[in-house]
């Protein structure tokens, strides 16, 4: 979402599935990375929602370690990041246990 609100190419492009570097990666890295490329570009964190889309399994007790994370690697604080789950309702491959989505929109001011 930092990539796109810069109007850059997507992470898939920045770290393709290709290079053996980014094999088992931790994720926490990308988003240092966004972080790092997003200040360069004279911006900070606005706001951050996040949409789990998913039936199983439940994240409620997973939400607060989720934002903490969040505001920990994009260096931001508490009221500045939402985090909420639903269910797709048991329609598509969501709903069928096959797969799981998130979206995430967020704000970038300048510094």
């Amino acid at each position: 979402a930092i990539f796109g609100a810069l109007t850059l190419p997507d992470i898939g492009q920045v770290f393709q599935d290709t290079d053996p570097r980014w094999k088992g990666c931790d994720s926490s890295k990308f988003m240092e990375h966004a972080y790092e490329v997003m200040t360069g570009y004279g911006y900070k964190l606005g706001n951050v929602d996040v949409t789990l889309i998913l039936e199983r399994p439940k994240v409620a007790s997973f939400k607060p370690g989720m934002k903490e994370n969040i505001i920990n690697l994009l260096h931001t604080t508490p009221g500045r990041v939402n985090i909420k789950a639903r269910t797709h309702e048991r329609l598509d491959s969501v709903g069928e246990l096959r797969s799981l989505s998130c979206h995430v929109v967020l704000t970038l001011e300048r510094i």
